[in-house]
């Protein structure tokens, strides 16, 4: 019936020792709470709060940014922020010279058909990148970059403002910021 992984042809082999090293990651859920403590230590309530009002505001937030990674590395989805993130080093790219091998690089990174951190953009979408890749310009991401700010828009920054880890950081912040106002009320009495 089996007669063994030594009967495989070696390219499979090899595909299998790839797809567990890609997928292994996946059974081991990330322990966030180390994280979340430290950023709870340095993020104040108030803007913590602001990064309701707009997802823009959340990734102009260094504090914001960091908490919405975590959160989208607890839901195995953080390729689509630094996809963005990348695209956005990208178009402030000076370096004509540089251009070409950036592109390349965020292109085989997230876009191109074996690409280990492949973003889900829809097929038109990603040949325009291609084409684009291949006659580089600080826009050639654009489309794609757009389409994936609005899919973390509409999608992982709802479910984030949700999400218990959000929820728990400013019940965290709440608890300290009464603590201090109590802590400052008996001092003046």
């Amino acid at each position: 019936m089996c007669r063994g992984l030594e009967s495989l042809p070696t390219t499979c082999l090899e595909r299998a020792k790839e797809l567990k090293a890609r997928f292994g990651c996946i059974f081991q859920k990330p322990d966030l709470s180390h994280k979340m403590d430290k950023l709870s230590s340095r993020v104040t309530p108030e803007e913590c709060m602001k990064w309701r009002e707009s997802f823009d505001r959340l990734l102009a937030n260094k504090h914001g940014l960091c908490a919405f990674r975590a959160f989208l590395v607890s839901e195995y989805s953080e390729e689509n922020l630094a996809f963005y993130l990348a695209c956005e080093d990208y178009r402030n790219t000076t370096s004509t010279s540089k251009l070409s091998a950036k592109a390349k690089k965020i292109y085989e990174e997230f876009i191109g058909s074996d690409a280990p951190r492949e973003v889900n953009i829809d097929h038109e979408t990603r040949a325009v990148t291609k084409h684009n890749v291949d006659q580089p310009s600080p826009s050639c991401f654009d489309q794609a970059q757009s389409k994936v700010y609005t899919l973390m828009e509409k999608d992982c920054y709802p479910r984030f403002m949700r999400s218990a880890m959000y929820c728990e950081l400013t019940r965290s912040l709440s608890r300290k910021m009464a603590q201090r106002v109590g802590g400052d009320e008996k001092t003046r009495k």
